[in-house]
């Protein structure tokens, strides 16, 4: 450990600039900036997320609290509540990894968009990144287009046997095993996000069902598909958005089904958000949303390689 700062007074006036150029890009358009609580009464249900947790004190009647891994809850009841178009450039936490590009607290900014489906939403991110880097070409690409154009495979139509028999030919691993999405992420990113290196600023939208998370499902060209976009500069993934699920029955559905999952896997289940639940009941308005990696962002405008070199405190050091 080290008292001294990971990040040096070039990187720390280069974060200030950013989150300046961030405010303006929003006030132009008219977004709200808002801010909602880091301690949550209840956690995300997503298996592939862990949240930090709080024990519960006197101050809170011995109830635990979980620290963001998002605002998106919180600025979802908002929505609910009448806000219109808002963002917020909020810390996070997430238990896991600490490394090259990753630490357990992160900025991350979100912002929802009434009236956005998830392509004209993608468009806006493209806006404001460029407004971050300098003006860029973009591409958007099918979740199954990238795929064929990358590694010459069909995700909705190859049997799942042979999505196994590629990865065990090219990759040590082991005894491991899983279902159709767990070989899908596999091949993504040992072999699709190399690809993906060298395609510039290009967003990947409309993935399998099983993967749609809080987004709405829809049928393309018969397959069944959640909208939502993942964003990856130079093989960067960035952001993650959804043109957003409303209905407060199929979101409990997912929550529960979540729960499921985490208990077949041998984790602790998490409460479910029964506020948002409520929100959605009352109605939010049809919208899109994405939450963006600021400290990523920040490596990209800097060129820095190492999320610790654009933090003051990594999570050694704090």
């Amino acid at each position: 450990m080290s008292w001294q700062p990971g990040a040096g007074l070039e990187q720390l006036r280069a974060r200030a600039g950013l989150l300046a150029t961030l405010r303006r890009f929003f006030d132009e358009r008219g977004v709200l900036e808002v801010e909602t609580p880091l301690l949550c009464s209840a956690g995300i249900t997503d298996p592939a997320i862990e949240p930090l947790i709080v024990a519960g004190g006197q101050s809170v009647a011995g109830q635990p609290r979980y620290l963001q891994t998002s605002p998106e809850y919180a600025m979802k009841r908002l929505l609910a509540a009448g806000s219109g178009p808002i963002y917020q450039i909020a810390r996070a936490f997430r238990d896991g990894e600490a490394g090259s590009r990753h630490n357990p607290e992160f900025s991350l900014l979100e912002w929802y968009r009434p009236g956005f489906d998830h392509h004209a939403l993608m468009a806006e991110v493209a806006d404001l990144v460029c407004a971050c880097l300098g003006p860029r070409d973009w591409k958007a690409l099918s979740y199954r287009q990238l795929f064929l154009d990358s590694i010459g495979i069909d995700p909705f139509l190859q049997p799942v046997e042979e999505l196994e028999s590629r990865a065990r030919a090219r990759h040590d691993l082991g005894n491991l095993s899983g279902d159709r999405d767990l070989w899908l992420d596999l091949l993504l990113t040992h072999e699709v996000e190399p690809w993906l290196a060298g395609q510039g600023l290009c967003f990947v939208y409309d993935y399998p069902a099983s993967q749609a998370a809080l987004s709405k499902i829809v049928s393309v060209d018969g397959f069944a598909v959640g909208q939502r976009f993942e964003l990856y500069i130079d093989g960067v993934e960035l952001a993650n958005g959804y043109h957003e699920l409303t209905d407060a029955g199929e979101q409990r559905a997912r929550f529960v089904a979540d729960n499921e999952r985490r208990l077949a896997l041998g984790q602790e289940p998490r409460p479910i958000d029964e506020l948002l639940l409520e929100a959605l009941e009352v109605g939010m308005p049809e919208c899109s949303g994405v939450a963006l990696g600021v400290d990523r962002l920040l490596m990209l405008a800097t060129g820095e390689r190492d999320i610790r070199r654009v933090l003051a405190f990594d999570w050694s050091r704090s």
